[in-house]
């Protein structure tokens, strides 16, 4: 081969070659896409005659770009784009002063590139996107490569000020700066970019006003915007009218932006998506939408729009996906939408509609991925329409991911058409008035999460299929259902062999007759809490009633997570009071925000999981969502979401304020006693073969209702332990290390009995003061279960409320 010019064009091999380095006068060298492996050989040192290099798409992980390519000096073409690279980009390429094309994206290369790549004046495309680089971009990057047609330089970790000389590179087609952390303005002097084609800068922490828009009103062969997820503000501008009619995608969601959209956007023709979510747009949306012949998808989420949506919106035929939840759409539902033939995914919910269900969008044939009408206004009947149609198109219906009726006030039997969606995973058909028994189809489907809650279902629960578990299955609220799994606690249907569930409930706890009159006291105040709990069950069913939540909910329903917000603060996170939009009228909930730059927070975090995870008990503390997600600079956030307790911690009513006028009474002390008494005995021996160890009872973990209900929470420093054996030998007192609240810790092997917690009460005290246990060590240092109360202090407790009653 010496002395020749040879083209290697992807041929299958398995590595690369060394006797390549033969070929010493080789010009072009493409192994594209070949599957390679291993080392990128020293001995191509050899060929310095390379016009062209490609190694792209391979599997050379474990390389670094090797210093030598530096030596290639005749290099027009040097592709390394997704082959498994590391390291830091070497210093040496500097030299590439022929070079066109750069090509590194889609690896793991770190640290900053070398500043004289910035000025090798003949760079026509510059790709690093999707590694892990950092640094500034030079202020003078636009004069320094004048030639620039392609740059991407998106997630990544660059920093800074995006420049201004950017314009200065005219040629400039494609700018790709997404995912990193610029700071500032955008520049205003894009209009100078007249052959700019791709504009992408989401997720960027930009902070600027929207207008900066205007000046890309010369661009006219702009093709894609992508500017959501930044900080964003001000109005949008009349002038986006004038953006060119070639434009095919427009993104400004997750931003700030307010106002109303202008009626102008009607010129946008060429418009295919527009995405404007989680804004706080408001007004109606123009008619003029309806110009938008070629739109495919509309994302107008979690916004302020107001009216009825316009009936010209009938005319975009080739629509896919229309998102409108969360804002403030009212009247009817157009029927003109029922023209969206290639309709995939509707979600109207939450919104103001009202009236009938259409049945011409029921009649939709297309509709087959997602449709929720839920948290509306609407009424009557399901359409038999909606049956026909998912029946029909059942061999579609595999990828349907939920069909949420919820809150439409249907009525009637479930429909026996769904049977036939086998690929059905979610369904919620909660909050209407469908009656008649629960068909025994619904427990033949692959169902995730099935909602029938809070409508006047009767009848036997099934025991198969998605009714085994009882976190996918949601009940509450349907008064004559019965059977079912035991887990599920519903009465027995009359059909069923009745066992006396007192007398398994005191064969297994109580192994003495003192026992068994201190739990029939507490079963006596627990059927009368019970009772009263029944005006308040939609509490019970608010867990079933929400899925994760996004830190854009947890923004609104906070009000920016602002400091008059704040209920509570520990070492590991902040508590606000919030109301979510994404849900009843009103609901209030606790948000307890996780401070995940405190070393522990995310240990606290998952102790607190895993203790609630199999936890149901009255008395505690209930879950209602977790949030994992990532904030709007890109941080990660993670949140729990309680519900609210109006009467707040017990400590607050203990040490109060001299200014307010408030009190416990002798009943309220001893209920409350009662009900932390409860809620230890059950996390001590009530969670089936776990045992759980609180580890920071105390007056401020506990919260009170509006009934002033007892419910102990804060479970960051719980324990879970497998059985009581497995932590304690026989004999020996409890040596777990010392957990909680200074004050609150007890001397190790101290023996404190629920009399202690009884007295304190009583005289007005915290619950433990200075010398309690972790939870009850009382139970710990003695070898024996929460439960087994001292019969004494029950009869004292219990004559002390008779007192308190008269």
């Amino acid at each position: 081969m010496p002395g020749s010019v040879v083209a290697i064009l992807q041929v299958v091999l398995f590595e690369i070659p060394k006797n390549l380095s033969q070929c010493r006068n080789l010009h072009y060298l493409n192994l594209i896409d070949n599957e390679l492996t291993g080392i990128i050989p020293s001995e191509l040192s050899s060929l310095i005659k390379l016009d062209a290099l490609g190694l792209s798409d391979n599997n050379l992980s474990g390389n670094t770009i090797p210093p030598f390519f530096g030596n290639f000096t005749l290099l027009i073409v040097l592709s390394l784009s997704n082959c498994g690279l590391h390291g830091y980009i070497p210093e040496s390429l500097v030299h590439l002063r022929n070079l066109k094309q750069l090509i590194l994206d889609t690896n793991q290369l770190t640290g900053e590139i070398p500043f004289g790549i910035y000025n090798i004046s003949t760079l026509e495309t510059f790709a690093v996107f999707t590694n892990q680089l950092q640094g500034n971009i030079p202020f003078d990057i636009g004069s320094t490569l004048p030639k620039l047609r392609n740059l991407g330089l998106g997630d990544n970790n660059f920093s800074g000020v995006l420049p201004v000389s950017l314009s200065n590179a005219s040629s400039l087609r494609f700018v790709g700066l997404f995912a990193n952390s610029f700071t500032g303005p955008m520049p205003k002097n894009l209009d100078r970019l007249l052959d700019l084609r791709f504009l992408s800068i989401w997720s960027t922490n930009i902070e600027d006003d929207i207008s900066f828009i205007s000046s890309l009103t010369n661009c006219t062969r702009l093709t894609v915007v992508d500017i959501f997820d930044n900080m964003l503000t001000g109005s949008l501008p009349v002038t986006i009218a004038n953006l060119t009619t070639q434009l095919r995608k427009l993104t400004i969601g997750i931003n700030r932006i307010h106002g109303t959209i202008p009626s102008g956007i009607g010129n946008l023709i060429g418009l295919n998506t527009l995405s404007l979510q989680l804004n706080l747009l408001s007004g109606p949306i123009p008619s003029t939408i309806g110009k938008l012949f070629k739109m495919q998808e509309i994302n107008l989420s979690a916004n302020m729009f107001t009216n009825e949506l316009p009936s010209s919106l009938g005319n975009l035929t080739l629509l896919n996906i229309l998102y409108a939840t969360r804002n403030n759409f009212s009247g009817s539902i157009p029927q003109s939408l029922a023209n969206f033939s290639r309709l995939l995914v509707l979600d109207l919910s939450v919104n103001n509609f009202s009236g009938v269900i259409p049945r011409e969008i029921m009649s939709i044939s297309s509709l087959s991925i997602y449709l929720d009408l839920s948290y509306n206004a609407l009424f009557g009947s399901v359409p038999s329409e909606i049956v026909w149609n998912f029946s029909k198109h059942y061999k579609r219906m595999h990828k349907l991911a939920a069909s949420s009726l919820r809150r439409k006030f249907a009525t009637g039997e479930i429909p026996q058409g769904l049977s036939v969606l086998r690929g059905l995973q979610d369904l919620d058909l909660s909050r209407n008035n469908f009656s008649g028994l629960i068909p025994s189809f619904l427990d033949e489907l692959h169902l995730l999460n099935l909602n029938l809650s809070f409508n006047r279902l009767q009848g036997p629960v099934p025991l198969e299929g998605v009714f085994r578990n009882t976190s996918a299955v949601s009940l509450q609220g349907n008064n004559e259902l019965c059977g079912g799994i035991l887990e599920l606690k519903l009465p027995y249907c009359p059909s069923i062999t009745k066992k006396n569930s007192s007398y398994i409930l005191l064969k297994v706890l109580i192994p003495s007759a003192v026992l068994f009159i201190a739990i029939l006291v507490l079963s006596c105040i627990l059927i009368r809490k019970k009772t009263k709990s029944r005006n308040n069950h939609y509490a019970s069913s608010f867990e079933s009633q929400f899925k994760r939540l996004s830190y854009a909910d947890l923004l609104r329903a906070t009000n920016g997570f602002s400091e008059a917000n704040v209920i509570g603060s520990g070492r590991f996170s902040t508590v606000y009071k919030g109301v979510l939009e994404d849900g009843p009228p009103d609901t209030v909930v606790a948000v307890k925000v996780l401070n995940l730059n405190i070393r522990g927070a995310h240990k606290s975090f998952m102790s607190e999981c895993n203790a609630l995870r199999g936890a149901r008990h009255r008395n505690l503390l209930k879950i209602l969502s977790i949030s994992l997600s990532i904030d709007f600079r890109g941080n990660d956030f993670t949140a729990l979401i309680y519900q609210f307790k109006a009467n707040g911690s017990l400590e607050n009513w203990l040490h109060q304020n001299e200014n307010i006028d408030r009190y416990l009474t002798l009943m309220q002390r001893l209920n409350i006693a009662i009900d932390v008494a409860c809620a230890v005995e059950y996390l001590h021996s009530g969670t089936g073969s776990d045992i759980i160890v609180h580890g920071d009872l105390k007056p401020s973990n506990i919260l009170l209702d509006d009934d002033m209900t007892a419910h102990v929470g804060d479970f960051g420093l719980a324990k879970v332990m497998s059985n009581i054996s497995s932590g304690f030998a026989a004999g020996e007192s409890s040596s777990i290390a010392v957990r909680g609240t200074i004050g609150y810790i007890a001397p190790e092997k101290a023996l404190i009995l629920i009399s202690s917690l009884l007295s304190k009460l009583f005289n007005g005290h915290p619950i433990n003061n200075g010398q309690t246990c972790e939870d009850t060590n009382l139970a710990m240092s003695t070898n024996q279960p929460a439960a087994h109360v001292n019969a004494s202090t029950m009869s004292r407790a219990k004559k002390a409320s008779r007192h308190g009653e008269r």
